[in-house]
């Protein structure tokens, strides 16, 4: 699985359970825990996400904010683990 159809399924992922607006103009270097667009519980989804849809593990102390606000950060936590 290549870096452009992770970074699609989690923007999906975000803007249609998450945000639920799937219309929203999210890029890729938003802050979108710090931006307010969801709330840092909402890292826990990501990950449940993450292991079922690409079947990697990222551990608690990656689901930050510091570590997992921008849809570019999470893509290459995911991609991290796949490659």
């Amino acid at each position: 699985m290549n870096e452009t159809i992770v970074r699609e399924k989690l923007r999906e992922f975000i803007l249609k359970e998450l945000i639920r607006d799937s219309k929203y103009p999210l890029t890729n270097e938003e802050g979108i825990i710090t931006g307010g667009l969801i709330d840092s519980f909402a890292l826990a989804q990501i990950g449940v996400y993450a292991e079922q849809e690409f079947n990697v593990y990222i551990p608690d102390p990656d689901l930050t904010v510091a570590k997992m606000d921008t849809l570019d950060r999470m893509v290459a936590r995911v991609m991290r683990d796949l490659t």
